[in-house]
């Protein structure tokens, strides 16, 4: 977005939603180009009240989406970079003893904040990992034997470098069952590359864009996409899916129903975004991939290795209704 562009002037009524994030979408397309798709994506998992988890190469914009995701949609942000000697405390806070006081302060980590980056989350040990479980589904932190409830909205987006890269440590399955969705951004074509070689720095734009929503406006879009209603039909399509990679021979852990409850929020959120009357079977396909693919584990035998595969395998083999 260019400096001294203005945003179209929201209604008010029962049209006010729709404008948001119509707006938080044209301004994130202006940021991370050619990526429609995933934006979409990237918003369905906040108005589906789920963490992200973005997976790629370094330097494809990962980090640039979560900074872009935080300001525009209003939320206050913080980054941690995962690395190797990263602590649990220094996510979560510690207490420290005041002498003038002659007691302990809790001094709240990074984690106190509404949009999380964790940076290569998976450049982590296991246990500085398992810092974010407890926040990101309990929306709460246990320190020093109390509980501390996390700003809302709160939401979690990840970063991690593929897993053949030097000096990773690969998520365990009950920390990747945590985030809503999946994403890999992908290189850019042609046209988009030169118009990142040729025009402005992103990161100069980023500060120049104005919020588009407040937290509560996005409290109310999730309210919004949750409402939003889906047949029956679209209830057993789901269901199916689900069997599907439960039953499937190529498949050796299917989707829990943890995993069910995820196509479903996804689905609506994702018919919100595209401003559909009620989910469509389009909607469930739409979202699938990046729901199921972190959460199945492939058979030894399977010819399907990656998840795109194996999870357009699934697609492919439940009739549409």
């Amino acid at each position: 977005m260019q400096s001294g562009n203005t945003l179209e002037q929201l209604p008010v009524g029962e049209d006010a939603d729709r404008a948001v994030l119509k707006n938080a979408q044209k301004a994130l397309g202006s940021i991370i180009l050619g990526k429609d798709d995933q934006i979409a994506l990237a918003l369905a998992c906040l108005l589906a009240r789920g963490h992200l988890l973005i997976e790629d190469l370094p330097g494809l914009g990962k980090t640039m989406l979560a900074q872009a995701l935080a300001r525009i949609l209003g939320l206050s942000f913080r980054r941690i970079q995962f690395t190797s000697d990263l602590l649990p405390a220094d996510i979560v806070g510690v207490s420290i003893f005041r002498q003038n006081k002659g007691e302990f302060e809790f001094q709240p980590g990074p984690i106190f904040s509404q949009l999380i980056l964790a940076d290569e989350v998976n450049r982590a040990t296991p246990k500085a990992q398992s810092a974010l479980l407890e926040a990101m589904e309990e929306y709460q932190v246990s320190v020093d034997g109390n509980t501390r409830r996390l700003p809302e909205p709160f939401f979690v987006v990840a970063t991690q470098n593929p897993a053949d890269q030097i000096g990773t440590f690969p998520l365990p399955e009950s920390q990747l069952d945590r985030f809503l969705m999946r994403l890999e951004l992908g290189y850019p074509n042609e046209e988009n590359e030169r118009e990142l070689i040729t025009g402005a720095d992103r990161r100069t734009m980023l500060e120049d864009v104005k919020a588009v929503a407040s937290p509560e406006d996005l409290q109310s879009l999730q309210k919004a996409a949750a409402n939003v209603h889906m047949s029956e039909p679209l209830v057993d399509y789901i269901q199916a899916l689900v069997r599907q990679t439960r039953e499937s021979p190529d498949i050796e852990i299917g989707l829990s129903p943890r995993g069910s409850l995820a196509l479903v929020a996804a689905a609506k959120a994702r018919a919100f975004v595209e401003n559909h009357s009620g989910v469509y079977p389009d909607d469930i396909q739409a979202v699938f991939a990046a729901i199921a693919g972190h959460r199945l584990k492939p058979a030894s035998n399977t010819t399907h290795r990656s998840a795109a595969e194996l999870c357009q395998h699934v697609l492919d083999s439940v009739a549409i209704p």
